[in-house]
């Protein structure tokens, strides 16, 4: 039910399932197993993956999905404990869990692990490896869990486990949700506009402007893609106006003022806010720049880890905007890709990029986080948006979200 890798699938639309479990239960020689391919290092000693090993591939009927292999979460020692905090930090991010355990060995470190996938709403099949070494079967429910009786090495029960997958996998894969072709109606044209400078990839597209074309065309809807400097004449071009502007959000004030109040605009970093995160509350958390002051820390949090460039949004744009809505200089801490802080106490506020790398399993995940420490948290375009003064404008488009942010400012 495995077939070819695709690469075009973008890993933030993938679903993730991760593999979890003791050492030297297995869990690499069985991710091998099911991928077809000598994806992962075995070695019979024990702790022999140190950091977590992601193979994309596709899942038939699923998907796209990736798979993420980890250390075993009973290491020990100081190299051990850290490569258990990496394993733990795949937990944040994984929508389906494969729980492996030798046959004949479910005790309680296995149930302790089943109650933190329950607990965190990540469904599970357990996983029991080396049937060929104790037959007999797996037990019909461990704690209530589906378990499939599995040999990595003969490949008995292989099939069994890829079934158990389907059916356990949340529903409404990720590949399968729109970014924005269903605020277009068919056949309507949505404008994009993408400006290319300095921070633009030579000869390339930036992933969410590539998701936006892609989901349009899906959508059997019309794409005119163009830079801002364009942006009046295509306009006036059009028979009747675009159903939707999107910008990117660098570019929020002169594409607001060239197009009228009546067409609905927004950003692809909001638009990727409410793909891959919580866009109600990354909105409200866009209103906690009222509050900010002179001398307050900002957490700046990138999901890629792209070199920063002379106006980099993240490092200089974003700070500038954010200090002139404060009235003054304030502290910012950059993190980048996986990197995310566990003490959020400094912070008066977190801006997060859109996360077009990540999925959205990590990204609420965070949310969460920020949360529990009660820090806001919003992302680059609501911020920008709202220290522009078009943060009501920019929201239009999405039905119930200014009500969902609970009383707007002006």
């Amino acid at each position: 039910m495995c077939s070819a890798e695709l690469p075009s699938a973008p890993r933030g639309l993938r679903l993730h399932i991760g593999l979890f479990g003791r050492r030297n239960v297995g869990k690499s020689s069985l991710l091998n197993a099911l991928t077809r391919q000598e994806v992962a290092l075995v070695s019979p000693q024990a702790g022999t993956t140190t950091d977590p090993v992601e193979k994309p591939m596709e899942l038939v009927p699923l998907g796209p999905v990736l798979f993420v292999d980890t250390a075993g979460l009973d290491d020990e020692g100081d190299l051990g404990a850290a490569r258990t905090a990496r394993s733990r930090a795949v937990l944040d991010r994984v929508d389906l869990g494969i729980l492996v355990a030798e046959q004949g060995a479910w005790g309680p470190f296995e149930r302790g692990l089943l109650a933190e996938l329950r607990a965190r709403g990540i469904p599970a099949v357990v996983a029991l490896n080396k049937a060929d070494l104790a037959p007999g079967g797996a037990p019909p429910d461990p704690d209530g869990a589906t378990a499939v009786a599995v040999s990595a090495v003969t490949g008995e029960g292989l099939e069994a486990l890829r079934a158990a997958l389907l059916v356990a996998a949340p529903g409404d894969p990720p590949a399968s949700q729109h970014l924005i072709a269903d605020l277009v109606p068919a056949g309507e044209v949505a404008v994009l506009v993408m400006p290319i400078d300095a921070s633009a990839p030579k000869g390339r597209l930036i992933l969410p402007q590539v998701m936006a074309i892609r989901d349009l065309l899906d959508g059997a809807c019309l794409a005119l893609v163009l830079q801002a400097r364009e942006l009046p004449v295509a306009l006036a071009c059009l028979r009747r106006p675009p159903a939707l502007v999107v910008t990117d959000s660098q570019a929020f004030r002169a594409v607001a003022e060239a197009v009228p109040e009546t067409i609905p605009m927004t950003s692809f970093s909001i638009l990727l806010s409410r793909l891959q995160g919580d866009l109600p509350a990354q909105a409200r958390g866009a209103l906690a720049l009222d509050a900010l002051r002179p001398g307050d820390r900002v957490l700046v949090a990138e999901g890629c880890t792209h070199h920063p460039t002379g106006e980099d949004i993240g490092r200089v744009k974003l700070p500038r905007w954010l200090a002139q809505k404060a009235g003054g200089s304030l502290r910012f801490d950059t993190v980048q890709g996986r990197d995310f802080p566990g003490d959020l106490s400094p912070y008066r506020l977190v801006v997060h990029c859109g996360n077009c790398m990540g999925n959205r399993g990590e990204m609420l995940s965070r949310i969460r986080r920020c949360d529990a420490a009660g820090v806001p948290i919003t992302n680059y375009g609501l911020a920008i948006a709202h220290s522009l003064g078009i943060l009501e404008r920019a929201l239009r488009p999405f039905p119930g979200i200014l009500e969902a942010t609970h009383a707007l400012q002006p």
